[in-house]
């Protein structure tokens, strides 16, 4: 997987031609989550091309992404599922994979598929002031948080930007004590309330158990 920062391509297992060969062509954010459930289920059908995770700095530059890697990679597999939900593109990632003829991930964002998306629409305005992390923001949280918005420079910045969140919500795809405490360091960096919630892998097991079958 590459780290926050590296803008190169980078694959995991790609193989060439074979019958019933997936590809989950994936943000890097999810690389972790996609390799402890294909060892999990045994999915030896299945392989991984991870783009960039900081792709998500600039969303706009997604759908552009996503296409030149299906059109790389689509001959030589029979299947390509997108593994990245709408994640700020405003519906224009969907419209790419609709056209290019692949099928690609429910949901908003990663937050919304890892919950559960009928669980996470369900809290629909019960959660307006909440900050959520994922086990990779958790462990990438100064490279795609705290730097980004320039806490590390200005952290008078902090009030302006969080004022109106109320708690942070660590969505927890493991059971990591570790992980826990930095998370709940996070949300003291940010003068937040913290909640635990372990939602496992959520809707992404059952969207890459479906494509593997």
């Amino acid at each position: 997987m590459t780290g926050p920062d590296d803008a190169t391509l980078t694959t995991e297992g790609l193989q060439a031609h074979g019958q019933g060969r997936v590809l989950a062509l994936a943000c890097g954010a999810l690389a972790h989550e996609i390799l402890a459930l294909k060892r999990l289920n045994g999915w030896a059908g299945l392989d991984l091309h991870c783009l960039p995770a900081n792709l998500h700095l600039w969303p706009d530059r997604i759908p552009d992404a996503v296409e030149a890697a299906v059109t790389r990679f689509r001959d030589a597999y029979d299947r390509i599922l997108v593994v990245y939900a709408d994640c700020g593109t405003g519906g224009l990632l969907q419209a790419r994979c609709a056209a290019l003829g692949v099928e690609m991930i429910d949901g908003p964002h990663c937050y919304a598929f890892f919950s559960g998306n009928e669980a996470f629409a369900a809290l629909g305005d019960s959660e307006f002031a909440a900050f959520y992390l994922t086990d990779f923001l958790v462990r990438q949280f100064d490279a795609f948080v705290w730097r980004p918005m320039g806490f590390d420079r200005h952290p008078e910045l902090i009030p302006m930007m969080f004022g109106n969140y109320e708690k942070l919500v660590y969505l927890a795809q493991t059971e990591d004590p570790a992980l826990d405490a930095r998370a709940r360091t996070q949300a003291e960096r940010l003068g937040l309330a913290y909640e635990r919630r372990f939602t496992g892998y959520g809707d992404l097991e059952t969207a890459l158990s479906r494509a593997t079958r």
